[in-house]
């Protein structure tokens, strides 16, 4: 009986918060689960659903888990459905009656978060996306007491500004230009960590005296011209990512990654032309699409477009182009947002991802 119930696309009433999307119960969802230590409730509403993002549509408020923030390792859940035949998660063995009840005392173990920090932090590079007016205003350095570019510690880059004694500052590397496939705009440029290091003298730029760093953790080699950012600047992170399906206003592309491969994987960093001006946010969910390779009638039979000839497409008495379709490939989530660029985390990719990839909320 269950096996046909959670078969069932099942439509729940959507608060101002969240969208109208259906829950889809996985046909092998199973009756229960026990909380294991470093799930998270992205993890456990994976079990249950097709799409784990519309988690708060599960952890519906109850007797039993009325906070799915505090669950612990060695909870037991239960899916079951209410009187609408809605799904939702209850607390407790089979025998479990719906009753208040206060916990007795409190458990030793970390509650459950959505998606902690901690968890994604190896993933997440030191990157950050500048246009070029943010550039332009940016101190850099401008020589170093080696007279010429090094990559190890313990030497000190002369800086075109007045700094703050005592700050730590991240210098970074100008990368290449990040250009929209879709309307050829110059979205920013992908500016790279080199370097960190402490402000030792304030200098008086007024004086064209340069400002003094020296240099704590060199990551490459680091150059005149490095831009000068002060530590945690564009580096603030939640830490919980809450998961949601994006704004339909967020559909884009792949424009670009930090590893600057041809195809990236799970765990990869991408980015997207949608941003701050999109509708994006820090926690979107957003779908990856590819068209699958467009076919055309021949008089050869059918053949793939990109290996027919344009002259064996135009003498064609049956030619004939496919509507192919687009199909589900991988989930990322943004991470970072921009005014006109967001950086995404790749959850999960049934094949290698690639630039211009679509992109679009679940």
């Amino acid at each position: 009986m269950l096996k046909r119930i959670i078969t069932l696309i099942l439509g729940i009433t959507m608060s101002v918060t969240l969208l109208a999307d259906e829950l889809t119960i996985k046909t092998d969802a199973p009756k229960s689960y026990t909380v294991k230590q470093g799930d998270t409730l992205w993890d456990i509403s994976g079990i249950f659903l097709n799409q784990p993002w519309l988690w708060p549509k599960l952890w519906r408020l109850n007797p039993e888990i009325n906070n799915p923030h505090l669950i612990y390792p060695g909870d037991v859940l239960r899916l079951v459905f209410d009187e609408q035949g809605q799904p939702m998660l209850v607390r407790g063995k089979p025998e479990l009656k719906w009753s208040p009840k206060v916990r007795s005392h409190l458990k030793e173990q970390n509650p459950v978060s959505t998606l902690p920090l901690h968890a994604i932090a190896p993933y997440i590079r030191y990157d950050s996306v500048k246009t070029a007016t943010e550039l332009a205003n940016l101190p850099y350095v401008i020589g170093s007491d080696e007279g010429h570019k090094s990559s190890i510690d313990g030497f000190k880059v002369y800086v075109n500004s007045d700094l703050v004694v005592g700050q730590s500052y991240g210098l970074f590397q100008k990368g290449s230009a990040i250009i929209d496939p879709e309307t050829a705009e110059n979205l920013g440029y992908n500016i790279t960590l080199v370097g960190t290091g402490k402000a030792t003298q304030s200098g008086d730029i007024s004086l064209k005296q340069p400002s003094t760093i020296y240099v704590e953790g060199a990551k490459r080699e680091i150059r005149s011209g490095a831009f000068v950012i002060p530590v945690n600047d564009d580096q603030q992170y939640p830490s919980v990512f809450t998961m949601r399906a994006a704004s339909p206003k967020a559909q884009g592309v792949i424009v670009s990654s930090v590893s600057k491969l041809r195809e990236f994987a799970k765990f990869d960093v991408v980015m997207i032309n949608k941003g701050d001006q999109q509708a994006v946010k820090a926690g979107d969910v957003l779908m990856v699409n590819r068209q699958s390779p467009a076919v055309v009638e021949t008089e050869d039979g059918p053949q793939y477009s990109k290996n027919t000839s344009r002259w064996n497409r135009m003498v064609s008495e049956s030619q004939t182009d496919y509507d192919m379709p687009t199909e589900t490939i991988g989930k990322v989530m943004v991470f970072k947002v921009y005014t006109n660029v967001s950086m995404a985390l790749i959850l999960s990719s049934e094949k290698p991802l690639r630039i211009l990839d679509q992109v679009t909320a679940p």
